[in-house]
C-alpha cells in the first residue's frame, strides 16, 4: 500500500536527525527553541545536519527553519536581511529546503520580504510556516505563495490543533490545485492522522517530542528538562500515514 501522506518531523538537534531518518521520515525541519515555535537553528547544526543525510543518502531531507525571534511575523527591515543571510549559508551548507514566513501589519502576506527569501532560496524547496493561520485570508494567501514560487505551506487550518482546523485544511488542499503541496502541522498526534488524511492535504509536520530531565541547572540555565525526538513516536507515525 503506497503511503497517504508524507511525513516530516521538527527537530532540534543531531539525534533527531538521526531519528527521523533511521525511522524512514521524508524529511526533517531543522530548527532550535520548539518551545517557542522554532528559530533558526545554528551553523554548526545545519552542517550536522546535511552531513547526516548525505551519510544516509537521502536528497531532500534537510529542510532548515528560518525565523530570525520568536514572537509575530511582522520583520523589519535588519531581520528580513538576516534571514536572507541565514537562508544564503543553508544553501551553501548543504540544505535541501528552508522554512520560511513573512507577515505585513494586517496579517497579509508580506510579499516583498516573500519574493526576496525565495529569490535568495534559488532551487531549495520553499516552505511557508505556519505564519498563514494568522492571514485573515488563508485561500487568497496560499494563491498568493504560489504565484511568488512557494512550494509548500505549513498549516493548521488556523486552528490550536489541525485536527481541529480539517476543514479549513480540506478547503485548502482543494484551493493549491496541485499549484502549492499543503502540510498539516500543529499538534499533530498519531491518532489524527487518519483524520487530517482524509482533507486531501499532502503532508503531515510534527515534532513527535518527549521530555528528559538532563543535568542539574542553575538560575541562569532554566529547566533542566528538554525535549528529545521520540523515535516510537515517529515510527508510529509513519505507521499512520500509510
Amino acid at each position: 500500500m503506497s503511503r497517504r501522506l508524507a511525513v516530516e518531523i521538527a527537530v532540534q538537534d543531531r539525534a533527531g536527525v538521526r531519528v527521523a531518518l533511521e525511522a524512514g521520515a521524508d524529511r526533517i525541519e531543522l530548527c532550535s527553541a520548539l518551545g517557542v515555535g522554532g528559530l533558526t537553528p545554528s551553523a554548526g547544526l545545519i552542517e550536522a545536519a546535511v552531513a547526516e543525510a548525505q551519510s544516509a543518502g537521502r536528497d531532500g531531507f534537510v529542510h532548515v527553519l528560518i525565523r530570525p525571534r520568536a514572537g509575530g511575523f511582522v520583520y523589519d527591515a535588519d531581520e528580513v536581511e538576516l534571514a536572507l543571510a541565514d537562508i544564503r549559508y543553508a544553501r551553501r551548507a548543504g540544505a535541501s529546503g528552508v522554512v520560511v514566513g513573512a507577515l505585513d501589519a494586517v496579517g497579509a502576506v508580506d510579499t516583498d520580504a516573500v519574493a526576496r527569501f525565495v529569490a535568495e532560496a534559488g532551487d531549495l524547496d520553499v516552505t511557508f510556516h505556519r505564519a498563514i493561520d494568522i492571514a485573515p485570508d488563508p485561500l487568497g494567501a496560499l494563491d498568493t505563495l504560489a504565484a511568488l514560487g512557494v512550494r509548500r505551506i505549513l498549516t493548521s487550518g488556523g486552528a490550536s490543533r489541525s485536527i481541529d482546523g480539517v476543514g479549513m485544511l480540506a478547503a485548502l488542499a482543494a484551493e493549491s490545485a496541485g499549484r502549492v503541496q499543503v502540510m498539516a502541522g500543529g499538534g499533530v498526534g498519531v491518532t489524527d492522522i487518519a483524520g487530517i488524511a482524509a482533507t486531501g492535504v499532502d503532508a503531515v509536520h510534527l515534532s513527535a517530542r518527549t521530555t528528559v530531565t538532563g543535568s542539574p541547572s542553575g538560575p541562569g540555565g532554566g529547566a533542566a528538562s528538554y525535549d528529545v525526538t521520540d523515535a516510537a513516536v515517529v515510527r508510529e507515525a509513519l505507521a499512520a500515514a500509510y
